[in-house]
């Protein structure tokens, strides 16, 4: 990202555009970021970002693409913990261990930013700010975590694949990757299976019921909610919205 040469480039950003929701960044802010960053970089589809064992010290934003964290058990069996969307961050929580816990994938092309972990951490010392908005995305990493282990756990097919669509609409939509009732579904049903936990043909029978019951319509990839309350209810789904970050207060 250089911002002598696309004042712009930054601001437009989808994970700038996430610390936006949150704090208030002004020019020698956004400058300050730039100047840890490494570069950018393009990912292949299906390379690993993130190797479970291994030792991973950066934080990589996502500007365009997708990607899944999972972990493989010694049985082969793989359980796709979360989807990487634009605006989010690889290294989370993988580069806060000695060790990471769990693999990053490409699931498409890639484009990240990359800094390595120490130096946002000095970033944070200098500008508070940037640590106080990680705060803020690590509790909502927790909460989607949390809502995935009610879909493996508690919710029925229907319940958990009308809550993830939801969930992947809200996150697609702060950043700017999503229309106001639609969206286009940036992965194969292999993978969607994967993190909801259903085999394909319970997903594509999941997916032909939500249709049937006039609930969203789908073509090449693009899923739009027809009755976006339905919806909800059906998937005991419940907006969140975090509380702002309270401002520094005046002697």
């Amino acid at each position: 990202m250089d911002l002598a040469a696309s004042g712009k480039a930054l601001h437009q950003h989808p994970f700038v555009t996430r610390l936006l929701q949150h704090v208030n960044l002004d020019p020698v802010d956004l400058k300050s970021l730039d100047a840890i960053i490494d570069g950018e970089i393009s990912i292949r589809k299906r390379r690993d970002l993130i190797i479970d064992g291994y030792v991973y010290r950066k934080l990589c934003f996502v500007k365009d693409g997708y990607a899944m964290r999972y972990k493989l058990l010694r049985n082969g069996k793989r359980q796709i913990l979360n989807v990487v969307l634009p605006g989010d961050i690889v290294g989370i929580p993988g580069s806060f261990y000695e060790r990471a816990a769990y693999s990053v994938t490409a699931i498409t092309d890639l484009t990240m930013n990359v800094c390595a972990l120490d130096a946002y951490v000095q970033l944070c010392y200098r500008r508070p700010q940037f640590g106080l908005a990680l705060s803020w995305f690590a509790v909502q990493e927790a909460t989607t975590y949390a809502e995935h282990i009610i879909d493996v756990g508690r919710r029925t097919p229907i319940e958990r694949l009308s809550h993830f669509l939801l969930e992947l609409h809200a996150r697609l939509l702060v950043v700017g990757r999503a229309e106001k009732t639609s969206f286009v579904l940036p992965f194969s049903q292999e993978v969607l299976a994967d993190v909801l936990g259903l085999s394909v043909p319970h997903l594509n029978r999941m997916m032909q019921r939500l249709r049937s019951e006039h609930l969203i319509a789908d073509s090449d990839r693009k899923i739009e909610f027809i009755d976006v309350g339905a919806l909800q209810a059906l998937a005991h789904y419940q907006p969140q919205e975090l509380a702002p970050i309270p401002l520094p207060k005046t002697a």
